[in-house]
């Protein structure tokens, strides 16, 4: 029999998004918010320039006036193999684990925040303040993810509980992963299909063919940070592909 611990080393999880199918809706920015139990983004705290979410649609025009248009980019943590957050923590509390992921332990996090000067993605964010939530919204928190407390760093973690779950229930009754067995909050809540989370190391997955698309880029690649999230550019009206190293 397989175990769960030989089921996670052969795995190598990633991320594909497919930019011409984002319409900029917002629903992996809620979906994440509240899988991962991250504070509410106040007016006050909005005011101060400590928002933060751990995936953010950016927004960009392109075209001559008045035929502007928008598209829209979701940006996440990009679980660099080669990270430039992870050499420069100093308690160790970020790194690279065997399964494709850029891990954080918040318990060992003190904050020096050098992890969120080295990321060039912005991905990074500082908790300034304990997490407070609304008495009508108590409820809704995720018993599966811890609540971060003040001083610490955090981020995307590829909702790893869900991994582990499926990982564990997948050893429990002896058998294979089957590709999108395994979704993040955000994959799930996506109405148009633009988010893919899978296994990069299954070639019949769908994010290891979409990985091999000729669309297929990645975000700052000239850092050579080697992202485990690929883009899939986004295609104008003669069929071409539009935006790939912006």
């Amino acid at each position: 029999m397989v175990t769960a611990a030989e089921r996670v080393s052969s795995h190598k999880w990633g991320m594909a998004v497919d930019v011409d199918r984002c319409t900029g809706c917002q629903a992996c920015v809620m979906a994440c918010q509240t899988e991962n139990n991250i504070p509410l983004s106040t007016e006050d705290i909005y005011r101060q320039k400590r928002t933060f979410a751990w995936i953010r649609i950016e927004r960009y025009w392109y075209g001559d006036f008045p035929n502007v248009k928008a598209r829209f980019i979701p940006i996440m943590c990009q679980h660099c193999e080669n990270a430039p957050c992870e050499p420069v923590c100093p308690v160790f509390a970020t790194y690279h684990n065997t399964e494709g992921m850029n891990v954080q332990i918040y318990n060992r996090c003190v904050g020096t925040r050098y992890c969120g000067a080295g990321c060039p993605y912005n991905v990074r964010f500082f908790n300034y303040w304990e997490p407070v939530w609304p008495s009508t919204l108590r409820n809704q928190l995720n018993p599966d993810v811890t609540i971060r407390s003040r001083g610490i760093m955090e981020k995307c973690s590829f909702c790893v509980q869900r991994i582990r779950r499926g990982v564990r229930e997948a050893a429990q009754e002896d058998r294979d992963l089957v590709d999108g067995e395994i979704q993040t909050a955000c994959t799930d809540a996506c109405p148009t299909n633009a988010l893919v989370f899978g296994d990069f190391n299954d070639d019949n997955s769908r994010v290891s063919i979409m990985s091999h698309d000729d669309r297929k880029y990645t975000h700052l690649d000239s850092l050579n940070t080697e992202p485990n999230v690929v883009y899939l550019a986004q295609i104008d009206a003669t069929g071409g592909a539009i935006g790939e190293h912006e």
